[in-house]
Order: structure tokens, then sequence, then C-alpha cells
């Protein structure tokens, strides 16, 4: 019987943080088991060939899936936030211009995008800066 190397086995969980850590396996460690898998197989029982095709499925699939997450958080981190602003058109925003003690109302009716920033135009023709909005609303309509 061939004893599996040191090298392929998994860490030892020594705290809670390293069981968070290690809580997935990634692609190069699931190749590694695969790997090890064919190398110590019987040679005289070889794996099934359909068992190590639903492996490599499994591989491809995980891979796949881990270009999609690389590709969806860079979209959510590159994100315009015109298209949150957007949203607003339409509904109430409670906002603060920091000189005065209360917070004042209006409804957004655009979104204007000036000299590098945004800006929401209220009904009234007041444009206010998103960063000054407390709260947003349901349609005033």
């Amino acid at each position: 019987m061939t004893s599996i190397s040191s090298e392929y086995k998994l860490p030892e969980k020594t705290s809670s943080t390293a069981a968070a850590s290690n809580s997935s396996l990634g692609k190069d460690e699931f190749l590694k088991i695969l790997m090890t898998q064919v190398q110590n197989q019987d040679p005289l029982n070889p794996v099934d060939d359909k068992e190590f095709i639903s492996q490599m499925a499994t591989f491809s699939s995980l891979e796949q899936m881990m270009n999609l997450n690389t590709t969806m958080t860079k979209f959510v981190e590159n994100q315009d936030p015109f298209t949150t602003y957007v949203d607003w058109m339409g509904k109430e925003v409670s906002w603060t211009d920091g000189k005065s003690a209360t917070d004042k109302t209006g409804t957004v009716s655009s979104v204007k995008h000036s000299k590098g920033n945004y800006y929401l135009v209220l009904d009234d023709g007041t444009e206010i800066s998103p960063a000054n909005v407390m709260s947003v609303g349901q349609s005033s309509k």
C-alpha cells in the first residue's frame, strides 16, 4: 500500500481563523488531489474512465466558477455609481446642505454628470451632491 505524500495533505486546522481560511479547496489543491489519485491507483484495477471524466468535468466547472467570481468581483468594484443614482429618479430624498440644522427633502428629477462629479437635480432645480443624501424614500407619486 502506498502512502500519500505530506505535500498533498491538507494543513492541520489550528484555530478558527485557519478553519475559515481553509474552508474550501482551490483549483490547485483539487488538481493535486486528482493527480495523486491517478499516480497511486492500482495498475491492475485502474480508475474507471467515467469516474475520471466526471472528476475532470468537476475540475473544469470549478475553474469556470472561480473565473466567473473574479470577473464579477472586478465588475462590482469598478461599477459606475451612475446606475445607482438613476435608480433614485422619481424618489424622494432627504438631504443636508451642512449649513442648516434641519434636513431638506425633494424629489429627484434627473442626474447630472459634470467635471467628474455627479449631481442629483431635484424637481425645484436644486442640484445636490449624492454624498449629502441622508435617505432615499419611495416615489412621491
